[in-house]
């Protein structure tokens, strides 16, 4: 197993999204052992890697740097380690307002992930209509009773994402922690770190991420272990504000094999920032 190291760098998510061009629409990126859950990548991670790629793609051909990727639809195929990874683009539409970019994920000969980046403006200003969530009554910051995921804590030993920025879990949800059943729902506070959250483009990158930050929702309904994604898709809304970001993950049906698990995130002014819908697998243990 990759040992998990302390955390060096002030701005560890700027070096995970960070690319290096090979050519022809390729780039080498590296995975810190800090982004995994376990041993293997955190798949926000990869989807965030992905997105990055796919606006570098167009930037390199000239495209407007105001582009940022407004929907990641990712299918997991492969669960690398962390290490050297490579990322290829295909540019299949390149507009003025609108670009599509396929990005394989790659880890030496095996394909990780395969995803399709749809990069567009993001929405600014208030929104012309706005249904009532159930995150609004999360606070905006992180309550006196949030729990700190951090060196010390037993979840920091394997959601080890939490090395690289700020997350704090609301108690109020997580009954899973104590041993509890629960509605299958989890609301946490997640910021990066300062030299993350200063450049914009990689505070969106760290957004995106958090379309998969939650520990599996079916955890609060007894069902304890990896619950490995098949398919996520994730949705960038606006661009964040500087702050704690607000997360809800739920689902509405848990089947015999599959659920679905939602992730919704709200910035520090209350807007929508994030949305996302995956497919993933009931744990088997």
């Amino acid at each position: 197993m990759t040992e998990v190291k302390t955390l060096t760098s002030t701005r560890p998510f700027t070096d995970l999204t960070a690319l290096t061009a090979l050519g022809d629409g390729a780039y080498a990126a590296h995975i810190d052992p800090i982004w995994t859950i376990g041993p293997k990548v955190h798949g926000g991670c990869m989807t965030a890697v992905c997105g990055a790629a796919a606006r570098e793609s167009i930037r390199a051909a000239g495209g407007d740097r105001g582009l940022q990727p407004m929907s990641i639809s990712a299918n997991y195929l492969a669960a690398p380690d962390p290490g050297d990874i490579r990322l290829e683009t295909t540019v299949r539409k390149r507009g003025r307002q609108v670009c599509v970019v396929d990005v394989d994920l790659l880890q030496g000969d095996s394909l990780a992930v395969s995803a399709t980046v749809t990069l567009g403006f993001p929405d600014a200003g208030e929104p012309r209509h706005r249904e009532p969530l159930a995150l609004d009554a999360l606070p905006a910051e992180p309550t006196a009773d949030a729990i700190v995921v951090a060196n010390g804590h037993p979840m920091s030993e394997i959601v080890h994402v939490s090395k690289g920025c700020q997350l704090r879990v609301d108690p109020a949800a997580a009954r899973y922690l104590t041993g509890e059943i629960g509605d299958p729902v989890n609301r946490l506070w997640a910021r990066p770190l300062t030299e993350d959250e200063t450049d914009v483009d990689v505070a969106v990158l760290f957004a995106i991420m958090l379309g998969d930050i939650s520990a599996p929702v079916t955890m609060n309904r007894g069902m304890l272990g990896w619950a490995p994604t098949v398919q996520l898709t994730t949705y960038l809304r606006r661009l964040p504000t500087a702050g704690w970001l607000r997360v809800m993950a739920s689902a509405t049906v848990i089947g015999g094999t599959w659920f679905e698990e939602d992730h919704l995130v709200l910035d520090t002014t209350g807007q929508v920032v994030v949305q996302s819908r995956q497919l993933a697998m009931i744990p088997k243990s």
